[in-house]
């Protein structure tokens, strides 16, 4: 369920400031930070293609990522924040938390929902309404599991699926203690306007 761990190339940004980050930009880098880890913050730049493909593949900031340095020993990261250009929405700058494989971060895991022809309230024509796609989890840099999965077997119309009824991955726990909804399966609007008319 652990995803695996993709590399990303980057290059020790030597100087730092407005005109450091514009040059680097001017040479096709995105500036960028490392911090966190108990060591100094470490100035980067990134290859702009490079990044701009892993944004595009989409859960950026979801993935643990092997952050290849030039000329220093590999570290893992997960991005915490890119600014992005206000009027070309392109990446301006991105910061990277240092982890350890013991740390425990706080991250938005994608949710699957799996067997939908096994719902009997889906055949009858119900609609599953999704209210969370992502749910945020404590989870275990080590071990950042890919997806969540909700088992719709045996759902029928008017059932609601809340984070307590979902499996989670070992040691990952939501960062919301309530028992909130992720999803339901409603009614076609048919049998809606029927039942308000009776």
């Amino acid at each position: 369920m652990a995803r695996e761990i993709p590399d990303l190339n980057a290059v020790v940004r030597t100087g730092t400031g407005k005109g450091a980050a514009r040059q680097a930009r001017r040479d096709g880098y995105v500036p960028g930070i490392i911090y966190g880890g108990g060591t100094d913050p470490q100035p980067i730049n990134l290859k702009y293609y490079e990044l701009l493909k892993k944004l595009k593949a989409g859960r950026f900031k979801q993935t643990l990522i092997n952050l290849k340095v030039e000329g220093q020993k590999d570290v893992h990261v997960v991005c915490r924040a890119v600014q992005r250009d206000i009027v070309k929405d392109l990446p301006t700058h991105v910061d990277f938390l240092r982890l350890s494989d013991d740390s425990r971060i706080e991250l938005f895991i994608h949710v699957t929902f799996i067997n939908h022809e096994a719902a009997p309230g889906l055949k009858r024509g119900g609609t599953l309404t999704i209210v969370r796609p992502e749910v945020e989890l404590e989870v275990l840099a080590s071990d950042i599991p890919d997806h969540i999965t909700v088992d719709l077997t045996g759902k029928q119309i008017g059932d609601v699926i809340h984070i307590n009824d979902v499996t989670l991955p070992s040691g990952a726990k939501p960062t919301i203690d309530r028992n909130f909804v992720i999803a339901n399966i409603a009614a076609p609007s048919g049998l809606v306007a029927e039942a308000d008319a009776e």
